[in-house]
């Protein structure tokens, strides 16, 4: 007679053979409702704790859970990688970010926050990669595209929530004096003639 394999190995399997994050859920259906998913948490945990000094850790994302190599032996991997990164730019960058911490929004909110035409090679970019997704329309003439990011965006940046970005910074009365027309006027100190 066999001995019933230990959950956390079965749950390790899982996870480090499959190609997308798995929901606590998902995992039950491993042990056909057996294990609770209080249970699988705490299985979760006590993987990630064995898991925590090694060149993968499990991780929380928003779609469930992975393993995903550590910061510290991505340099490593990119050498067996002959796929480059891909490379943003600016614009891009900023659109994404307008996207993701003030979403829905449309193209023209965008290009309102921006103070220029949006590409939209950059949103349909967005879109094939499956960080961004048409959420609805704006009730206003012409009905323009809302966008949102996906859940596609928060596995790949590693987050569980929109909650989980960074916060913007605060402006600061130095950030202003870029737009100055004289920089090496103080303004503060200038006098009115």
């Amino acid at each position: 007679m066999t001995q019933p394999l230990d959950p956390i190995r079965i749950i390790e399997a899982a996870l480090l053979t499959s190609p997308v994050p798995l929901s606590k859920q998902r995992l039950s259906q491993l042990f056909d409702g057996a294990l609770s998913v209080e249970a699988i948490d705490v299985l979760l945990e006590n993987l990630r704790v064995l898991w925590q000094d090694r060149g993968l850790s499990l991780v929380q994302v928003q779609s469930g859970w992975r393993f995903q190599s550590t910061p510290e032996v991505m340099p490593y991997l990119a050498r067996l990688s002959d796929q480059k990164p891909a490379r943003y730019s600016r614009a891009a960058m900023e659109t994404l970010a307008i996207i993701a911490y003030r979403q829905p929004a449309t193209r023209g909110d965008i290009e309102d926050i921006r103070g220029v035409k949006v590409n939209p090679d950059i949103l349909r970019a967005f879109q094939e990669r499956g960080w961004i997704d048409v959420v609805g329309h704006r009730d206003t003439p012409g009905r323009p595209e809302l966008f949102g990011t996906t859940r596609q965006f928060l596995d790949d940046l590693g987050l569980k929530s929109l909650d989980e970005l960074p916060m913007m910074p605060e402006p600061s009365p130095e950030t202003f004096h870029l737009f100055d027309p004289d920089p090496m006027v103080d303004s503060d100190k200038a006098s009115v003639k």
